[in-house]
């Protein structure tokens, strides 16, 4: 099957799951790591369970803390 990961289109077995992705995709910190699916974000507790199908478009997303210096 094809799906599509961070706007790169990849083939992938059959019945992936999200967390054998976030292995093969080399995912830094990914007990941190966001993720949405057709623009649909994957709650914490349903990453372990969630199994991608044809045509999945997935994203992680990455939360920068941060903010002003004071300086503007």
């Amino acid at each position: 099957m094809f799906i599509t990961v961070a706007g790169t289109k990849k083939e992938v077995k059959d019945g992936l799951t999200l967390p054998e992705l976030i292995e093969i995709e080399n995912v830094e910190t990914p007990q941190y790591v966001t993720v949405s699916i057709n623009d649909e974000f994957v709650a914490s507790d349903a990453k372990d369970s969630t199994v991608l199908k044809d045509g999945d478009n997935v994203e992680f997303l990455y939360f920068m803390g941060g903010g002003s210096n004071g300086n503007d």
